[in-house]
């Protein structure tokens, strides 16, 4: 254990969780206010001005002001400032790196990634002595075009010897393991290799131990977009995934990494969370446009926990495993499962839906109860 880490009587999961039933009731109060925001022609806890007489909608969404799991979240709010990264933010942001050309005409893609130790805010109060890749947790989500030649540029400023492996396809000098780029502090390294193959993937530290690597936050999203005219028989298919086309503008995407954290090192998790803060999306809510289908980029992260699962309430989605094809690996179900370093890609819509909001969380209940649960405020077009 390093001298910047948490001493072992911190908090408990079991501490956790009695501490989230005393505080119950303050903590409504705190989701009622997240949840219920003001908008217009949106409140859906106001009755009509005859309620006494007018029946209720049986297949009317939830009240805002119901409560279900908001009841149990944590109390208080992050600093996101001070962390230097915002989840809301973090769902939309790319790093798309710098472009330029090779002489045999192939596009170069550069990025440019630092190993920082940094101590960071996972809920509200609760520090967390991070390993990170850019100063946040998770790292930059990478996003590159299939065929592309990458070229990612690492500085190792942090306290221990770290790497990047990615999971993609590449030589051996470039798999980011102990004797095939691994830094020591004050070192760089260069990997080099061709965006392949599309779809969605993650890139993570690969020094030993490696659960402590994973586990201090060294990890993030690496997405290849497909290339169309690799795909004619799906072009327009791949064309919706490649950013920055017509077709991809329809699209709300969104990354999102399922991470934990154990406070206090005894190989359990006291958090989990998407995007690292603990009931980020529950008390900001993800702002959705029924009218336009949704695409989620998940990759589960987490240690000490062998599997980690996305349900979706009153909705059902098609899931692409990897996303390496541009077919769904499985259509129309509500929840799928992922160990460590599975991902894959979800699609769905709340066209057919009333506005309102709804909700996403893993089907483990400890871990929804310690931070992995959020809304999606569906709103009109």
């Amino acid at each position: 254990m390093s001298n910047n880490e948490l001493a072992p009587e911190t908090v408990t999961r079991r501490s956790l969780l009695i501490g989230g039933l005393v505080a119950a009731g303050g903590a409504a109060a705190l989701v009622n206010t997240a949840v219920a925001q003001d908008m217009p022609g949106h409140d859906m806890g106001t009755m009509p001005a005859d309620e006494a007489t007018t029946p209720a909608d049986p297949y009317a969404a939830p009240s805002s002001h119901s409560g279900a799991h908001g009841d149990m979240i944590t109390v208080g709010m992050v600093d996101h400032a001070a962390n230097g990264f915002d989840p809301t933010t973090m769902l939309t942001e790319w790093e798309t790196g710098t472009l330029s050309t090779m002489e045999d005409g192939q596009t170069l893609r550069t990025f440019e990634i630092e190993a920082i130790d940094k101590e960071i805010e996972i809920a509200p109060g609760v520090m967390f002595p991070a390993w990170t890749f850019n100063g946040r947790v998770p790292g930059p989500a990478l996003r590159a075009k299939e065929g592309e030649r990458l070229r990612v540029v690492f500085k190792n400023y942090g306290s221990h010897p770290h790497s990047m492996h990615f999971h993609g396809i590449h030589s051996a000098r470039m798999d980011g393991v102990p004797g095939a780029g691994l830094i020591n502090p004050g070192e760089e390294f260069v990997y080099e290799f061709d965006a392949r193959p599309f779809g969605c993937h993650l890139y993570h530290c690969h020094a030993l131990p490696l659960k402590r690597h994973m586990h201090k936050g060294m990890y993030g999203a690496f997405i290849i977009d497909p290339d169309p005219a690799l795909h004619p028989e799906f072009a327009d298919v791949a064309a919706s995934r490649l950013l920055g086309t017509p077709e991809n503008a329809g699209w709300q995407e969104m990354v999102m990494v399922m991470n934990a954290f154990d406070t206090n090192f005894d190989n359990e998790n006291e958090f989990y969370a998407v995007n690292t803060i603990a009931h980020a999306y529950a008390r900001t809510p993800i702002r959705i446009v029924k009218s336009r289908p949704v695409r989620i980029y998940l990759v589960n992260v987490t240690e000490f926990d062998p599997i980690n699962s996305f349900h979706l309430h009153a909705n059902f989605f098609d899931y692409f495993d990897t996303g390496t094809n541009l077919t769904p690996t499985l259509r129309t179900v509500d929840l799928i499962m992922q160990c460590q370093a599975q991902r894959g890609i979800l699609e769905f819509s709340f066209k057919e839906h009333e506005a309102g909001s709804y909700m996403f969380h893993p089907h483990q209940t400890e871990f929804t109860e310690l931070g992995w649960m959020g809304m999606f405020d569906v709103v009109e077009g």
